[in-house]
């Protein structure tokens, strides 16, 4: 069993940063990959990013490469999004999930556990 909080959501203007971090408490950290996925009203659950447990970071597509940076401290047992020049188009609550011994699934689904989710909210 892992238990994930994630943190570090708000309310911020175009242009502005926040990092978000997931923590993770129970079962070995180290052992799984962690993702982080979003979700925006009406919209199904997208894939932002994942690091392996290797620390090899994957992105989701074009929208975030260049703004968004996955990295994790296993020391920590949590991960961080770090997100820059936000765009209002990524509003949306952002979910880590753990997969354990993946490889940075796309798929929301090879996830076996989430948090509660931590709202971003970007206005123009």
């Amino acid at each position: 069993q892992v238990q994930l909080v994630e943190s570090g959501g708000g309310l911020v203007e175009a242009g502005a940063s926040l990092r978000l971090s997931c923590t993770a408490s129970g079962r070995a950290f180290s052992g799984y990959a962690m993702g982080w996925f979003r979700q925006a009203p009406g919209n199904a659950r997208e894939f932002v990013g994942a690091v392996t447990r290797i620390g090899t970071v994957k992105y989701a597509s074009d929208s975030v490469k260049g703004r968004f940076y996955i990295s994790r401290g296993n020391a920590e047992n949590t991960v961080y999004l770090q997100m820059n020049n936000l765009k209002p188009e990524d509003t949306a609550v952002y979910y880590c999930g753990a997969d354990y011994f993946g490889m940075g699934s796309s798929r929301w689904t090879e996830y076996e556990y989430w948090g509660q989710g931590t709202q971003v909210t970007v206005s123009s």
